[in-house]
């Protein structure tokens, strides 16, 4: 921490400050009782498109696709307790990755060139479903907890007249954006499948956002076909922090309250320039970082090309 007129402001805490503690204070928090982290390799997920005579007729005439890029859509979390473990739950987890996909198609006649030869690239967004389960630590104990507000010469106000909150315990997934390692098309006759093209069970969210992303504006004449032939799948990895947290009172050092002396810096119509002059220029977006600018980089470099000259994969 720093100090400002004798004072202890936040940021980083000496020797110093811990003779200025002021008091112990009660403090009402989500305490993490148990985490755990994962790493992911999601392989040949199906991936899933509305189910358009549009959709059925590029995946059954692409004649190669490409994943672009993959975000998490939406998780779903399920916390149950372990028999005969007590304090111990299990959390299943359902994860909703939308993947971008380029399709390569044959080009069609009088179409102006693409950046590949011989060929339209139609870019198509779909979403794999992924589902994992983990046992954490969640501790015990549940009580309801009721709220209302205060309201002057008159009854307080009940916020609610349901249980606002208890402190059974919450699941919490932090994932960071997947990377899309790859994607492939499946023929029917070199491995069975279901048809997935169950867009309707998903959630609503991700199904409306599929439905969205179906429509490009292409004009292309697509006669309807009966069925499927060929299925999309992708393989994605995906890094995840998994926690199981309780809302607990904590007994905590306080050194006094934390006053904001910082003032506003608000884009008006007679400052504008003035908050843009504060913004520093971005010379990285001009001039990308180059290898050896990279923490640990060169050593990566290196160390695959050793693995390769031992003819490791």
């Amino acid at each position: 921490m720093g100090y400002e007129h004798d004072r202890v402001v936040p940021g980083l805490i000496n020797e110093r400050d811990l003779g200025k503690i002021r008091e112990a204070v009660c403090v009402q928090v989500e305490k993490v009782f148990d985490s755990c982290r994962e790493k992911d390799c999601i392989e040949n997920a199906p991936v899933l498109f509305p189910d358009s005579a549009k959709m059925r007729w590029i995946i059954n005439n692409a004649v190669n696709v490409k994943c672009r890029r993959a975000e998490v859509l939406d998780v779903f979390a399920d916390i149950e307790p372990v028999p005969f473990k007590r304090g111990f739950f299990t959390v299943d987890i359902k994860f909703f990755i939308g993947v971008t996909l380029d399709f390569f198609l044959p080009r069609r006649p009088g179409t102006v060139p693409t950046s590949v030869a011989g060929t339209d690239i139609i870019q198509r967004t779909g979403v794999i479903l992924f589902d994992k389960k983990v046992i954490l630590f969640g501790s015990e104990g549940n009580v309801k907890i009721f709220r209302a507000r205060f309201v002057e010469g008159d009854v307080d106000e009940p916020i609610s007249h349901r249980v606002q909150q208890g402190n059974q315990p919450i699941s919490k997934v932090e994932v960071a954006e997947p990377i899309c390692l790859d994607a492939d098309i499946q023929d029917i006759r070199d491995k069975l499948f279901e048809n997935c093209c169950c867009v309707s069970n998903l959630p609503r969210n991700v199904a409306e956002l599929l439905r969205n992303y179906d429509d490009d504006g292409d004009t292309r004449d697509i006669r309807d076909e009966e069925l499927p032939t060929r299925r999309v799948v992708a393989t994605v990895g995906l890094f995840s922090i998994i926690k199981l947290v309780r809302l607990v009172q904590l007994l905590i050092p306080a050194f006094s309250y934390c006053p904001t002396n910082k003032e506003c810096i608000a884009a008006t119509e007679e400052n504008p320039c003035e908050l843009f002059d504060t913004i520093e220029f971005p010379l990285d977006e001009f001039f990308p970082p180059q290898i050896f600018d990279f923490p640990g980089a060169v050593e990566a470099e290196e160390d695959m090309k050793g693995k390769k000259g031992r003819g490791e994969q």
